[in-house]
């Protein structure tokens, strides 16, 4: 199943989180568990790894460490058995104050399954395998067409893997004259219009059910030479696969290194298919907005408002959006204050409010958190799209610098 850009925009902003805490010592662990893996193994080399930990000379370093070990075995006895798609389980102390100890869990379950096996105590969590997951986009189908080769290939962000490599029996080109010669040219088309056939049901195999899982965004193909406008031009790609065709380039090699060539010709039209996406929709947005259609809306609390009601289709959201949400709850008497605001205005917030202004207790909590992360969870509730707005085009630049970064196409006009 494809994840969705708002999966992948919660996975992003956790994983910045991560990158910014820092260990005064290697006290910072990292644990990546795969699908499936053994969860009592885990354990184990916890228990064990626990024992090594008592041997830290530092007795700071050594509590800690004791500490988030402690946690993270507790933390998987809430597991019976590992996620779908594996776990990721980053322990340790976040405090910013020498001597004084927070150890704080953070699990993540990734939208695509880990496959990597791995346990670091350091200064800083180990990233490396989510940041991957964030690098890889959808499908791109690869097709390399010449008279007596082709390769199939699929792109998932930089990875290129081969799906085919096909060789044909097409004869070379004859000198000889007469009838011979044209009898042997007809032998060659039929053979060349079988190897495209050939060619054509590997790649339908290979990129229909990519199609269908909503994955695929286009097809390239490239070659040497006119074979490859023959094969897009004649009816050999299964017709739903024909409209993916995004571009046709030329290039000198064949096989893997062929590929390699195709994806570095055509990263202009790429990297064009991400931003027109986006200039469609923001376009489509700002159109709107003049016709005063009354079915886009903008700001945080008339979004707010129109996904309470189930009223939004299509949910927007600018990369640079920043903003959280915090709440004050007396617990004496139940009173509680919601505010938006930037994350540095939280602190202030806090020393602001001293006691509560219904019954003038100082028994008060405070919490915060992420508008976005609020908005995606509302949207996907009641079955809304969510599309994250990048600031690399002048349309995401603008939105997010008119609407503050969030926007909503509706279902239907609100009253």
């Amino acid at each position: 199943m494809s994840h969705t850009s708002a999966e992948m925009y919660e996975l992003k902003k956790k994983v910045e989180e991560l990158k910014k805490i820092r260990g005064r010592a290697t006290e910072l662990v990292s644990l990546y568990i795969p699908a499936g893996y053994d969860l009592n193994k885990v354990m184990q080399q916890l228990r064990e790894e626990y024992g090594t930990a008592q041997n830290i000379k530092s007795k700071s370093t050594r509590k800690n460490v004791l500490g988030a070990l402690e946690r993270a075995m507790q933390h998987l006895k809430l597991y019976r058995q590992t996620p779908p798609n594996g776990l990721a389980l980053f322990v340790g102390n976040v405090s910013e104050q020498e001597g004084v100890s927070d150890i704080q869990v953070f699990a993540i379950v990734p939208p695509e399954p880990i496959n990597v096996r791995l346990y670091r105590c350091d200064q800083t969590f180990v990233t490396e395998p989510l940041e991957e997951m964030l690098r890889v986009k959808e499908a791109y189908g690869l097709i390399t067409v010449e008279k007596n080769e082709s390769t199939i290939g699929i792109l998932r962000g930089k990875k290129i893997d081969v799906v085919d490599d096909l060789r044909s029996t097409v004869p070379g080109k004859t000198r000889a004259g007469g009838q011979s010669a044209r009898r042997y040219e007809r032998i060659r088309e039929q053979e060349t219009h079988e190897f495209m056939k050939r060619i054509a049901e590997h790649a339908n195999n290979a990129f229909l059910p990519l199609l269908e899982k909503g994955e695929l965004k286009g097809i390239i193909i490239g070659g040497p030479g006119p074979t490859k406008e023959e094969f897009v031009e004649g009816d050999y790609l299964h017709h739903e696969l024909r409209k993916k065709i995004i571009g046709v380039v030329d290039i000198s090699y064949h096989g893997e290194y062929g590929l390699r060539e195709l994806v570095e010709k055509a990263s202009d039209i790429l990297a064009e298919q991400e931003a027109v996406k986006e200039r469609k929709l923001i376009q489509n947005f700002f159109k709107h907005l003049v016709k005063d259609t009354g079915l886009i809306t903008y700001g945080e609390k008339e979004i707010r408002k129109a996904l309470e009601m189930g009223a939004v289709d299509t949910l927007l959201i600018s990369e640079g959006y920043d903003k959280i949400r915090a709440k004050v709850k007396c617990n004496a008497c139940g009173w509680e204050e919601l505010k938006t605001m930037r994350e540095s205005e939280f602190d202030t917030f806090k020393k602001q409010i001293k006691t509560c202004p219904k019954c003038g207790s100082q028994n008060l909590s405070f919490e915060k958190w992420e508008v976005a992360e609020e908005l995606i969870k509302m949207a996907e509730d009641i079955g809304a799209n969510v599309e994250i707005i990048s600031l690399d085009t002048d349309e995401g630049q603008q939105f997010f610098r008119a609407f503050g970064g969030l926007g909503a196409f509706l279902r239907y006009k609100l009253q």
